[in-house]
C-alpha cells in the first residue's frame, strides 16, 4: 500500500491535509485519486490508514479509518555527528543513516573537513538533507523522521555532550578500543558518535573530545572512508543493541 508523509499539524480530527510536493507526488507520480487507500505517517510515531476523500491539483484530503502507533524500536537514541564529506556523499549518508535508525544527524565541520559551506549554502543543504531523511523514512517504513540539525563546528558539537548518556568518537588513535567493547555494559539511553573527515580528526580535536567525555573507538584493522565509517558504526550499534 502506498505510504506518505504529513506533518502532525496537518492532521485535524479524522482528516489529513496533504499539499505541495507530497500531494503532487501522490497525484501526478503515483497516479492515485479519490477513493484510493493510503497510509500516512506524521513523523512522531503515529501512522494513519484511510482513503483519499478529495483530490485537487495541488492538494488532497485523506479520511482516516484507523490510527496506530507501531511498537517503538528497542534501540537507544543514536545521534550521528558526521563530518561533511566531499561531493554529494552526505546525501547518501543521511539516507542510509535514516534507514539504520539514527534519531538525529548533525553535519559537522572539523579542521580537516574540505567542504565548509557558507551560512546560506549550509542552510540550503540542511533543508535538502531534511527532505532526504523524510523520503528515506517513508521508503523504509519508519514512523518517525530523524532530525537533521544545522551545520556545527566540531568544537561546538563536542562541548555539548552532557545531554548524552554515552559519547563516542571514531578515530585512528593507538588507544582506541573496539566499538563493541566501548558499549559493553551500556544499559540504554542516548548515544552520540562522531565520525571524522578523510584524514581523521586532528590530535587536538581528539583530545578535546576525550576531555569532554568521549570514548575513542576503532572500527577494525581497515581504514574506512568517512562516508563508510558512520554507516558501519550505525550497523554495529543496531546489531549490538538489538540482541
Amino acid at each position: 500500500m502506498s505510504r506518505f508523509y504529513a506533518p502532525k499539524e496537518n492532521i485535524k480530527g479524522d482528516l489529513v491535509y496533504i499539499e505541495g510536493r507530497e500531494a503532487r507526488h501522490i497525484l501526478n507520480v503515483m497516479r492515485l485519486g479519490e477513493s484510493d487507500k493510503v497510509v500516512v505517517f506524521d513523523g512522531t510515531g503515529k501512522e494513519y490508514t484511510g482513503f483519499i476523500k478529495q483530490a485537487k491539483t495541488k492538494s488532497l484530503v485523506v479520511e482516516i479509518i484507523t490510527m496506530k502507533t507501531p511498537k517503538a524500536e528497542c534501540l537507544p537514541e543514536i545521534t550521528l555527528a558526521q563530518a561533511i564529506p566531499k561531493k554529494e556523499k552526505m546525501d547518501y549518508i543521511v539516507e542510509k543513516a535514516t534507514e539504520l535508525g539514527a534519531r538525529k544527524i548533525v553535519p559537522v565541520i572539523s579542521e580537516r573537513t574540505v567542504v565548509k559551506p557558507d551560512e546560506k549554502k549550509a542552510l540550503d543543504r540542511v533543508e535538502r538533507w531534511k527532505k532526504i531523511a523524510k523520503e528515506a523514512a517513508k521508503q523504509c517504513g519508519r514512523t518517525d523522521v530523524p532530525e537533521v540539525e544545522g551545520v556545527l563546528k566540531f568544537y561546538n558539537a563536542a562541548c555539548n555532550l552532557d545531554k548524552f548518556d554515552l559519547s563516542l568518537i571514531g578515530c585512528l588513535s593507538d588507544d582506541s578500543v573496539r566499538l563493541r567493547d566501548a558499549i559493553s555494559g551500556f544499559k540504554g539511553g542516548s548515544v552520540i558518535i562522531f565520525i571524522g573527515p578523510e584524514g581523521d580528526f586532528t590530535p587536538d580535536e581528539i583530545t578535546m573530545a576525550k576531555n569532554a567525555g568521549c570514548k575513542s573507538v576503532s572500527f577494525g584493522s581497515r581504514v574506512l572512508k568517512s562516508d563508510t565509517a558512520g554507516l558501519f558504526a550505525l550497523s554495529v550499534l543496531n546489531y549490538e543493541f538489538s540482541r
